[in-house]
């Protein structure tokens, strides 16, 4: 009667309004004063969503959701009081309404909806059929760590696994995994291990890596804590740098690193009369690699951290994180192994190799504490490798003419990174930038450009800034332990291309380098893993969570990711 009621009331209005579908000039059409959007969650929820803009309503009772039984209806959150002349006093929904439907409901779902505007026009009433189907949504209505969840959540034990081992794989060659190479070449090359031995230990090693791996990601998602935060601990990172330093001595021969006799006849009885390292000193090496790769986050681990994170299934998370370390340790296991079986049998030869990792293990201890030293001092003490590297080469290639400038050219480079670091350079392949003067065309500053955020009241604050202005936002999760965030920020942030794309938008640097309240709080706000991660808030608010970026990307992925971003509105 009430619907009747409208109709005549707009029909007798006056010439303007003889047709009441027709939206006066001055008012939205219906599908842009209330834009409906829906994606499947990584639980299996359909979630709902209504961006409703500025001066317009939604009416409470007016949502109808034909095709559900009543106990699927979603639980409809609390509504405002409102008044108007056309169904009295009403409860209304403004700026935004988020509804999640079970993830056990299947079918076509009708859903009804009718809104009006604070001007005084009301909208007809509103059916969209939405196909809940039973599935999860397609990859790429989802970003890559969502997709990766949702799959963990609908597929069987065994095609995670595999899939994991799989993603694992593609890992295993990428500068974030490329580490453990050196540091398993020298614990069986750099110790002369036979073939069968040279299994055994690299198996130990993969094995002891991969079960720290799912250990600590199984801990940080049920505690809602950063991984790389715990893993970028000064302490620990020193700790690491210390140990590789040394291994490396017993390779330049300063001293025999191994078990006390009585323990090492007990431990390791079985090995006896074998060349080649400890079994105990692999599992400690693995180990100590799961710790050292842990912080570098991918889609894979933040998609298995969701999961573990939403659904609390501990098995199935420990396990195909198990699966994913067991497929980034396999290649490196079959280089090393395989390629110990064209080396020549056991002799002086020996005595050169294990010096070059001894270098190779000196490098590691540089990687490790990249984050803790400034960049000028990391390039010095580079530079000092190089030169000791050269010299000492050297007379080992006098015999070998071909190869003899490699340890000059070597030896020259470290002393051009000294040169620089004295300067203050920070990049290793142009040592001498900071006597050119000038930056290069293709660069900008974006140190200005960022606004620097570290607690959840002031990212709320900036958000709350930008909505009401109608600007993009994006966040960048940034730690000062994030190497690969500092890369992005001279590689991508600082190109004057992207710089110019992102013209107009709000740029807030979500800094969580502390490991305090304030910090989990922002990366729980989104369930963010841990940084590099890239989020855009729309100018409505709502994240667009399918265009999520996380982990290390290039200037042109960012830019393809962004484009497709803001052509979606």
């Amino acid at each position: 009667m009430r619907v009747l009621l409208l109709f005549l009331t707009l029909i007798l209005a006056g010439p303007s309004q003889a047709n009441p579908f027709d939206v006066k000039p001055d008012f939205l059409p219906v599908g842009e004063a209330f834009v409906l959007s829906h994606e499947r969650q990584a639980d299996g929820q359909m979630r709902l969503y209504f961006q409703i803009k500025q001066g317009y309503y939604l009416y409470q009772k007016r949502l109808k959701f034909d095709g559900l039984p009543a106990e699927q209806h979603p639980q409809l959150p609390a509504a405002q009081n409102h008044h108007d002349e056309f169904f009295g006093d009403s409860a209304v929904y403004r700026d935004q309404l988020e509804l999640l439907i079970p993830a056990n409901a299947k079918g076509e779902l009708r859903l009804g909806w009718q809104g009006c505007a604070d001007a005084g026009l009301c909208y007809p009433p509103q059916t969209t059929v939405i196909d809940l189907g039973g599935s999860a949504a397609p990859v790429a209505d989802q970003a890559s760590d969502q997709a990766l969840a949702s799959d963990l959540q609908h597929a069987t034990l065994a095609w995670s696994l595999l899939a994991f081992f799989g993603l694992g794989l593609l890992l295993a060659f990428t500068p974030c995994s490329l580490p453990m190479l050196p540091i398993l070449a020298g614990l069986v090359l750099g110790n002369g291990a036979s073939a069968r031995r040279g299994w055994l230990l690299a198996g130990v090693y993969v094995l002891s890596m991969a079960l720290v791996y799912a250990a600590l990601g199984v801990v940080a998602a049920l505690l809602g804590a950063s991984l790389q935060a715990w893993l970028q601990q000064p302490w620990l990172l020193g700790s690491l740098a210390a140990l590789f330093v040394i291994l490396a001595l017993p390779m330049f021969g300063a001293f025999e690193l191994q078990l006390p006799a009585a323990v090492r006849d007990r431990l390791d009885r079985a090995g006896q009369g074998t060349r080649g390292g400890n079994l105990y000193g692999a599992a400690l090496l693995g180990a100590l690699s799961g710790l050292l790769l842990g912080p570098c986050m991918t889609a894979p681990l933040a998609g298995a951290l969701l999961y573990i994170a939403q659904s609390g299934d501990v098995v199935q998370g420990a396990l195909v994180l198990f699966s994913l370390g067991l497929g980034m340790g396999l290649p490196l296991l079959l280089l090393v192994t395989l390629g110990n079986r064209f080396l020549p049998r056991p002799g002086a030869w020996m005595n050169r190799v294990k010096g070059v990792f001894g270098f190779v293990f000196l490098a590691m201890a540089l990687y490790t504490v990249r984050s803790l030293v400034s960049a000028p001092l990391l390039l010095a003490l580079s530079g000092a490798w190089l030169i000791a590297l050269g010299w000492a080469a050297w007379p080992a290639l006098q015999r070998l003419p071909a190869l003899r400038a490699v340890p000059l050219l070597g030896a020259l480079w470290g002393g051009l990174l000294l040169v620089g670091a004295a300067a203050g350079g920070d990049d290793l392949w142009q040592p001498l930038r900071p006597f050119a003067g000038t930056t290069p065309a293709t660069l900008g500053h974006s140190e200005d450009t960022f606004i620097t955020v570290s607690q959840p009241q002031d990212l709320q604050r900036q958000l709350d800034q930008a909505r009401a202005q109608g600007q993009w936002v994006m966040l960048d999760y940034y730690a000062d332990w994030c190497v690969a965030c500092k890369a992005m920020e001279k590689n991508v942030f600082a190109r004057a291309d992207v710089q110019a794309s992102l013209a107009g938008v709000r740029l807030l640097r979500l800094d969580v380098t502390a490991d305090a309240p304030a910090s989990r709080e922002l990366l729980q706000r989104y369930q963010v893993p841990g940084p590099p991660s890239i989020l855009w808030i729309a100018p409505q608010g709502e994240e667009r969570r399918a265009r999520r970026i996380t982990g290390e990307v290039d200037a042109q992925t960012f830019l393809e990711h962004w484009t497709q971003t803001r052509s979606q509105g």
